[in-house]
């Protein structure tokens, strides 16, 4: 799902750097994506009408900043806009700041600010350690005792594991109830709830193991009903957008708002400025009307939809990982069964980390695929999806066996 996607001509999309999947769809052109000069230069070049950034890297270092300089039209946050997410810290003092609900934490300045915090037991256990930077997802330790957390303080300021990410670490209580991610467009001052969705960030089935960028999702959430999108739009999305604009960075782009349903409500886990992967597969679907004038209108400022149209279907997605992710990744196995898998009746199937050896395509990353299924409800979506991926094969491929599975058994 990594790229840029720009229009360039009536009906025509430009994906840059792109994938063989994306390469079906669109026009592809190898390019860094970090390096923001070169990503605008090529939107001048080649005349785009509206850039959508879909990393949240390029975001970081000020693409929107360098496209809007150029008089471009790009759908996304500033780099300032854009702590929200590439600062746990800012993210967290900010919503301190204004009053959005959020865990208690600290923001560790040191290695040895953090053990004498946790040495504290402020939070007790378990307690949540995050880098402060971008880690690509893998940056939280839901540590279950002092010698856990001991050993994530180490890893991330001392042996530098997520790099400068892992400058300053965010040590915050730790929260307990079902996660769900709800999606808006935002045009600096006005959110359009685009939908909701939970995901699976575990590596291993029952929620086991470290975290990754994500295993799959499914999509709509049965908890996030008209009621909770309400009050969380009033407790969350409108201090945050009034916030930002106040402090002279107001938001447009994706906001993926992470919460976490306590007991006394909902609380923000996290932020993301750009929609989610695997969410993003299982949410941009169940839109039933063109998303293009609305990330048009949002970027410019003036939207002016109240709603989106819906689709009543569920969704659900299966991300397909190589051998040794998240600590590790495999690269140039073939892949076999995708055109297979998305010939099934309700299956589609998304590149990642895919690429072409000669005709054959072979594994990239460590995400490779996901493998969405649509249903008319939640039980046959995840059916879909399994069937999908039974078609497809290749050397190492993990994935998990359980999207869903809490929402089908237990109401999510």
């Amino acid at each position: 799902m990594d790229g840029v996607v720009a229009l360039y001509e009536p009906d025509a999309v430009l994906a840059p750097p792109g994938n063989p999947g994306m390469a079906r769809v669109a026009r592809t052109i190898p390019i860094d994506l970090t390096d923001v000069a070169a990503v605008a230069a090529l939107a001048r070049s080649e005349r785009i009408d509206l850039t959508v950034v879909g990393p949240e890297l390029p975001l970081s270092l000020g693409l929107a900043d360098r496209v809007a300089a150029e008089g471009g039209l790009l759908f996304g946050p500033t780099a300032t806009a854009a702590r929200l997410e590439s600062s746990k810290a800012f993210a967290k003092t900010f919503m301190a700041r204004h009053g959005v609900p959020t865990a208690r934490f600290h923001v560790a300045q040191s290695l040895d600010d953090a053990r004498m915090h946790i040495r504290q037991g402020t939070f007790g256990f378990p307690v949540v350690l995050k880098a402060d930077g971008l880690a690509a997802g893998k940056g939280v330790v839901i540590a279950e005792d002092a010698s856990a957390a001991d050993a994530a303080i180490v890893a991330a300021m001392a042996d530098r594991k997520f790099g400068g990410a892992g400058e300053r670490l965010v040590i915050e209580e730790c929260l307990s109830g079902p996660e769900v991610s709800f999606f808006l467009v935002c045009d600096g001052s006005r959110a359009l709830s685009i939908g909701s969705a939970q995901d699976h960030k575990r590596i291993f089935d029952d929620d086991r193991g470290p975290n990754t960028g994500g295993m799959g999702a499914f999509a709509p959430s049965p908890l996030f009903d008209g009621a909770l999108e309400a009050r969380v739009m009033h407790e969350i999305v409108d201090p945050v957008l009034a916030g930002m604009a106040a402090e002279g960075h107001p938001f447009r782009g994706f906001l993926y708002v992470g919460l976490m349903l306590t007991a006394t409500g909902p609380q923000v886990i996290e932020f993301n400025v750009r929609l989610g992967d695997p969410e993003a597969q299982v949410v941009l679907p169940l839109i039933d009307e063109p998303l293009v004038p609305i990330l048009a209108a949002a970027a410019g400022g003036t939207l002016q939809h109240t709603s989106v149209r819906r689709r009543g279907d569920a969704l659900a997605g299966v991300v397909l990982a190589s051998r040794g992710y998240p600590e590790s990744s495999e690269s140039g196995r073939a892949i076999e069964g995708v055109d297979r898998a998305g010939a099934l009746p309700g299956v589609t199937v998304y590149h990642a980390g895919t690429a072409l050896r000669g005709d054959r395509l072979v594994t990239a990353s460590g995400r490779v695929l996901t493998v969405v299924g649509r249903g008319s409800d939640l039980t046959e979506a995840i059916a879909r999806a399994y069937g999908g991926v039974e078609q497809i094969s290749f050397d190492g491929m993990q994935y998990r066996r359980d999207i869903g599975r809490k929402a089908v058994s237990r109401g999510a």
